[in-house]
């Protein structure tokens, strides 16, 4: 049996020949900004597919780099984090003590991710802009919309639900449904013909002590709000359009106050690729164990998650702010 530093020292000899090749960086620099498909990776990068995928193979094998097959594209997101943080560390340390001589190369790549960034949400704002009317309907082809409030009614429970927050509001319908049980209620969405709509169908309502619903134009990378300023943080078939769910959910988590609770209400894993080219979905579903990583990463503790089965499987997934902590993301 080997022992522990031969184990270690082994592990070590992995990381370091898989790092030992300029590209390989580039991608773990890239990746820490955001999960990318191979092909937008390689667009990036500037080299060819099968070349970026020689390089990612290495970096998969060495366990830094995780892929999902996700119908006929593949995602790349970071491995695990225990590996990867003091790898970064150490690249952070470098760059700073050098920092005015921050390279060429490293300029362009940003530059060319966020022209992926770019295209990506130009893609979705366009189709949110043409389908906004009919938005409703959209989000109950697969289990009625009837079973999924439900089960959300009788998840956050029939009390007092404090200041809510609904991220991705769309056409406002979350707090239309849980105003009554709130203290305050505010909804941000990205679409401007979105949040009309919200406006139309939320005018008359109120929230249990009477306050008007408030919506606001917002990005859900980067909420306008201070830490701790909410009770309860929703996620309604909104997380399945983010670039970068761990992101948007650390930044949902961030907002919460100590007990207070995220829910995420989504599909499971499948395989419906024309819901990316139709329906403008950058993940086809999530895995619970993929959501139990990210609301750990966040803070959360996880519940049990509910399963709706349908044509498409509807998930509903809540995390929990222990009341003796804050939200690791300040």
């Amino acid at each position: 049996m080997k022992s522990l530093y031969t184990v270690c020292m082994d592990r070590a000899l992995i990381i370091f020949q898989a790092l030992a090749e300029p590209t390989r960086l580039r991608i773990l620099r890239l990746l820490r900004e955001m999960e990318l498909s191979v092909g937008e990776l390689a667009q990036v990068l500037g080299q060819s597919q099968p070349r970026v995928s020689r390089h990612v193979k290495v970096l998969a094998e060495a366990e830094l780099v995780e892929r999902r097959k996700e119908g006929s594209w593949v995602f790349l997101a970071l491995g695990d984090e225990n590996d990867l943080e003091p790898i970064f560390a150490a690249l952070d340390h470098w760059r700073r003590y050098h920092e005015e001589d921050d390279d060429e190369m490293g300029r362009a790549d940003r530059q060319r991710l966020q022209a992926v960034r770019n295209v990506r949400m130009g893609e979705a704002e366009d189709w949110f802009e043409v389908h906004a009317a009919e938005w409703d309907a959209i989000r109950s082809l697969h289990v009625s919309e009837e079973s999924v409030e439900s089960a959300i009614v009788k998840l956050v429970g029939d009390g007092p639900l404090g200041r809510v927050v609904d991220i991705g509001t769309g056409t406002g319908r979350m707090l239309e449904l849980l105003a009554p049980q709130c203290e305050s209620a505010i909804g941000f969405d990205r679409s401007p013909s979105m949040l009309r709509l919200a406006r139309v169908k939320l005018e008359e309502n109120r929230t249990a002590d009477g306050e008007e619903i408030k919506l606001r134009q917002g990005n859900f990378y980067a909420l306008p709000l201070a830490a701790g300023s909410a009770d309860l943080t929703i996620l309604h078939q909104a997380l399945r359009y983010a670039q970068h769910p761990a992101a948007v959910i650390a930044e949902s988590a961030r907002i919460l106050s100590p007990g207070g609770r995220l829910l995420v209400v989504d599909f499971a894993l499948h395989d419906r690729e024309e819901l990316r080219t139709r329906d403008a979905h950058m993940y086809l579903g999530f895995s619970d164990d993929r959501m139990k990583q990210w609301f750990e990463a966040a803070g959360l503790e996880a519940d049990p998650p509910v399963s709706l089965d349908g044509e498409l499987t509807v998930k509903l997934w809540m995390g929990r702010l222990p009341l003796d902590q804050q939200s690791r993301v300040t």
